[in-house]
C-alpha cells in the first residue's frame, strides 16, 4: 500500500485548538497543545516512545499529561498492512486510506480488541472523500471514544466484533484487526495474559489490515511497547 498521501497529512503537527482529543477539559488545562507525530514506513521496532504530549485531561482535579510515540509507523508486509500509532482515533485515517487504496478488504468485519468499545456517536459524521479529509476529520472532529461509528456508517465494515472480556477470545480468522494495547493495562489483568497473547498472535498472522494503538492516556507507553514487542516478535 502506497502511503504517500497519508504522509502528506501525517507530517507531524500540533493541535492547539479545542478540537478532537484536545477538547477534553481544554479551558481547565495549562497544557493546551497536543502533538501528532509524522508517519513513517518501517518495522514494528521503529515504534518508540516520544516526548510530545499526546493526550491531556483533568483527573480527580489534577492535570494528567500522557506522552505518545515518536513516530507513527506503517509496517508493510506481503499481503498485510500494519499501522502503529498512539491515540486510537487515528485508526479512522488509516482505515480510510486503506479503503480508498483498495487495501481494506471489502465487506469485512472489524475485530476491535480494547478495554473500551469506542462507539459513541461523533458530533458530526464524515462526509469527505480521500485520505486528507479523513485525516482532518479524525483529528479535528473525532476523539478516542467515537471513531468506530463513522467508519461503519461510511460502509467500510459490515459489522464490528467487540473483544474486551475473557469469553470474547475465541477462535476466529479476522481480516481486519484493530488492537488497543490497553487490553494489557493492569485493569484488564483479569483476562489471562497468555490467552490474550496467543489469540492476538494467531489473529495477527491471518489479518490483511491491522491497526494497533498504544493509547497513552490509558496505558503507560513503556508497558504498551513491551506488549507490542511480545505480539510482533512472537508472531
Amino acid at each position: 500500500m502506497d502511503i504517500a498521501d497519508l504522509q502528506r497529512s501525517y507530517c507531524g503537527f500540533d493541535l492547539d485548538a479545542p478540537v478532537g482529543n484536545n477538547a477534553f477539559s481544554y479551558e481547565r488545562r495549562s497544557c493546551r497543545r497536543l502533538h501528532v507525530p509524522a508517519l513513517i514506513s518501517g518495522s514494528w521496532e521503529d515504534a518508540v516512545a516520544g516526548d510530545g504530549v499526546a493526550f491531556c485531561d483533568i483527573v480527580d482535579g489534577r492535570e494528567a499529561r500522557a506522552t505518545g510515540l515518536r513516530h507513527f509507523v506503517h509496517v508493510p508486509r506481503p499481503g498485510q498492512d500494519i499501522f502503529i500509532f498512539d491515540n486510537h482515533n487515528h485508526a479512522f485515517s488509516f482505515w480510510a486510506a486503506g479503503f480508498y487504496a483498495g487495501a481494506l478488504p471489502p465487506d469485512a468485519t472489524l475485530v476491535h480488541v480494547d478495554q473500551h468499545k469506542d462507539t459513541r456517536d461523533p458530533p458530526a459524521w464524515f462526509t469527505g472523500r480521500g485520505p486528507a479529509e479523513a485525516c482532518h476529520y479524525a483529528n479535528h472532529v473525532l476523539n478516542v471514544g467515537n471513531f468506530i461509528p463513522p467508519a461503519v456508517r461510511a460502509g467500510w465494515f459490515k459489522e464490528v466484533v467487540q473483544v474486551g472480556s475473557t469469553r470474547d477470545f475465541v477462535e476466529m480468522r479476522p481480516r481486519v484487526l484493530d488492537i488497543d494495547l490497553d487490553i494489557f493495562a493492569p485493569v484488564m489483568d483479569y483476562i489471562p495474559e497468555g490467552l490474550k497473547l496467543s489469540h492476538l498472535r494467531s489473529w495477527l498472522a491471518g489479518a490483511s489490515f491491522v491497526t494497533i494503538a498504544t493509547s497513552p492516556f490509558f496505558m503507560e507507553q513503556g508497558r504498551a511497547l513491551h506488549y507490542l514487542r511480545e505480539l510482533m516478535a512472537g508472531e
